[in-house]
């Protein structure tokens, strides 16, 4: 009978230690997170990048963030993006234009990683109501028609 109490009581402590870290590891915060491929030879300056953010059940002030990957095959030091957002069921739009610091003023990366470098850069807050989802839409806004190097483009919300 002691040996029972003792496995019963091992279960108890590992199914507490399984859901203690289940909560903790959560990320509630985030509301949305996805990155969309481009191509590698080139991301077109006609390409866009598009997000379908589903609708927020809390209303709030959002913090919103563009991801970037590229390899050494990136010719320059930053790049420009527009992002476009239209927000429902009001359609009202917001358009940014970020410039992307990508080395520092010796050339250095200033991204994570070896051979992919990843960014993360943040834009301006939104302010959100219950039920809204918003549309976004990324393109490049650079001069050469045609990007080599850049991976993947992605777009977070958090609360």
């Amino acid at each position: 009978m002691n040996i029972a109490r003792h496995i019963y009581t091992f279960i108890i402590i590992a199914v507490a230690f399984c859901g203690a870290t289940a909560i903790v590891s959560c990320d509630s915060q985030t509301v949305y997170h996805k990155y969309s491929h481009t191509l590698l030879a080139g991301w077109e300056k006609n390409d866009t990048l598009i997000y379908y953010v589903q609708p927020v059940k809390e209303p709030g002030r959002y913090n919103e963030e563009i991801g970037l990957r590229i390899n050494d095959s990136y010719p320059f030091m930053s790049i420009t993006l527009v992002v476009k957002q239209q927000i429902f069921p009001g359609k009202r739009t917001k358009t940014d234009t970020l410039k992307c610091n990508l080395t520092d003023t010796k050339g250095y990366i200033k991204g994570h990683g070896i051979s992919y470098y990843q960014f993360n850069f943040p834009l301006k807050q939104i302010d959100l109501r219950r039920g809204d989802s918003i549309q976004v839409s990324i393109q490049h806004a650079m001069k050469r028609e045609i990007l080599p190097g850049v991976s993947d483009v992605g777009f977070k919300i958090t609360e």
